[in-house]
């Protein structure tokens, strides 16, 4: 599973990063990594000149799964460690209830 993360010009995005949170994710989504050919994270922060906001952080995930259309969630959190991790959940629940309707048909 190929994982691509994409930052604003507000948000810092180095290797490093890019490494822990590409472990976070093939272990989130182990289940998945056959069915799963790429991962896109898109992290924005909303509201980057008001530092008083509160969950201003957004991670748009968009899973491309073999034979079906892409798949995508978003989440807001305070950080974006909290934002990947939010999302994350959210795809891996998004795959679970998609996997389960296929096999059930």
């Amino acid at each position: 599973m190929q994982i691509t993360i994409n930052t604003d010009n507000h948000i810092e995005g180095n290797d490093r990063r890019e490494n822990y949170f590409s472990e976070v994710l093939n272990e989130k989504l182990k289940r998945f990594e056959d069915k799963i050919t790429g991962l896109e994270i898109h992290l924005t922060d909303e509201n980057s000149s008001e530092k008083t906001a509160i969950a201003d952080i957004r991670c748009l995930m968009e899973a491309r799964i073999n034979g079906l259309a892409p798949q995508a969630v978003t989440n807001h959190a305070e950080s974006v460690e909290l934002a990947i991790k939010g999302a994350a959940d959210k795809m891996k629940k998004l795959l679970e209830h998609t996997f389960d309707k296929m096999r059930t048909h």
